[in-house]
């Protein structure tokens, strides 16, 4: 009898947590796991609320009573006073029972396992896996799951895949990507002593940078070129040896040289990583978790972002084909522009975002975020997040689909009729769509 071909099964969807609240938003919307880690060990500093051990209990528990895993992150290549207090902060949480801890520091690792020889370890993205060979090398010291470089081509998965067959793989599918190989960047140290590898990363590729001609004179320095002087004085100007003046928007008057070579100049931002239209090459290749990057991004991006990806993945399994309106739901999230990375190989340009660092979305903005539901009204009570009135064309985002009305009844918290509501922070009561009654949670974006 002729082979037959195994049946595609189902990657995990794992999703970032940065809270409880994006951990049972993830769950809500298809997400499989969260991962999620304490601040001084892993790199997320900000916006991330399981410093305490009581949230880390909550969530690893809630997590398992769902059915889902819960993934602690421990990444940070610490030094040495990290590394004294190490075993003696980890205790604790390892005995909440975390389905694996994330790590990328060989000598950490060595820790654990001497310590706790049974906790499952994955290896993080900080540790620039890229070839089959160090697959082996760190399945041979016991890791279960390697999360595989961001550098890497859709080709070049497969590879490892074939070669590694019982070593589970995970994938970076969505979120931000940093303008060093796999976030070694020294950016946010340099201008504000605050270490991208300790967690503290204050995003210095994203600022606003004006660009000045510069040279080097015969002394060494670097110095501006007026915008009409030509580079003269001895100055170095080959095609590869050219020379910038950087000036960062919020520090006039203080230039910072940056060279170009052949190959171009790095202190510029990213494109943000969407592989949605690859999900079905990653299911074929076998990759066992496809991950959403974005710990310190909110509820909604979490909603929507896995919503998307769960939608992808399911279709990928089942053998539909790709819908390409999820490429236009996920532009619903701000957003510094869209590449696949390197899963296909591109030209520079077309993955170096040269226009823009700050965050912008060209389809939908979040609004408002459901509260509550008053069946006798029929009227939810919203928290407003952004301004919106009667007549705009809204979004109601929940795990059961999503809904498109045209808002034409708004009332404010007294429930007085209104027009419209203007910013934050307030409170207003408006209809909901039928399917969208008692969904939880449930986001309003406003189409753009």
């Amino acid at each position: 009898m002729p082979a037959t071909t195994p049946p595609l099964r189902f990657p995990e969807l794992l999703a970032p947590a940065g809270s409880l609240q994006m951990m049972r938003t993830a769950f809500a919307f298809g997400a499989d796991a969260v991962y999620a880690g304490q601040p001084r060990y892993s790199l997320r500093v900000r916006n991330n609320s399981f410093g305490k051990l009581e949230a880390l209990a909550q969530g690893i528990d809630e997590a398992h009573a769902a059915g889902k895993a819960f993934y602690l992150v421990n990444n940070i290549y610490p030094h040495n006073t990290k590394v004294r207090s190490f075993l003696a902060d980890l205790e604790p949480v390892v005995a909440l029972g975390p389905d694996a801890l994330i790590m990328a520091d060989p000598g950490l690792m060595m820790m654990v396992r001497e310590r706790w020889p049974d906790v499952a370890i994955h290896l993080s993205v900080q540790a620039n896996t890229t070839n089959y060979a160090a697959v082996r090398f760190w399945a041979s010291l016991g890791v279960k799951r390697i999360i595989l470089s961001r550098e890497l081509s859709l080709d070049e998965v497969s590879e490892i895949r074939d070669a590694c067959p019982d070593v589970e793989l995970e994938l970076f599918v969505h979120g931000a990507l940093c303008v060093a190989y796999s976030g070694r960047c020294l950016l946010s140290g340099y201008f504000n002593h605050r270490d991208p590898n300790q967690g503290s990363c204050t995003n210095s590729c994203r600022w606003d940078y004006k660009v000045h001609d510069a040279a080097e004179d015969d002394s060494g320095d670097v110095r501006r070129v007026p915008q009409d002087a030509g580079l003269g004085g001895g100055a170095r100007h080959t095609a590869s040896e050219r020379v910038w003046l950087i000036e960062e928007g919020t520090r006039p008057g203080e230039l910072m040289p940056v060279e170009e070579d052949e190959h171009g100049t790095y202190i510029l931002n990213s494109k943000d990583l969407r592989a949605v239209e690859h999900v079905a090459r990653l299911v074929a290749i076998g990759v066992d978790s496809l991950k959403i990057e974005g710990r310190t991004k909110s509820p909604y991006y979490v909603a929507r972002a896995s919503q998307a990806y769960r939608h992808a993945i399911d279709d990928a399994v089942a053998g539909r084909p790709f819908d390409v309106h999820l490429l236009g739901e996920l532009e619903g999230l701000a957003n510094r522009g869209y590449t696949d990375g390197f899963y296909e190989r591109h030209h520079t340009p077309d993955h170096q975002n040269y226009l823009r660092g700050h965050s912008e979305s060209g389809r939908s903005l979040l609004v408002g975020e459901v509260l509550d539901f008053d069946a006798a009204r029929g009227l939810a009570e919203v928290e407003v997040k952004n301004a919106f009135g009667i007549g705009d064309r809204l979004e109601f985002v929940h795990p059961r689909g999503n809904d498109t009305v045209c808002l034409e009844r708004l009332e404010d918290a007294a429930g007085a009729p209104i027009g419209r509501v203007h910013g934050a922070g307030r409170r207003v009561w408006l209809p909901l769509p039928a399917a969208a009654r008692g969904a939880a949670p449930c986001f309003i974006a406003r189409f753009l």
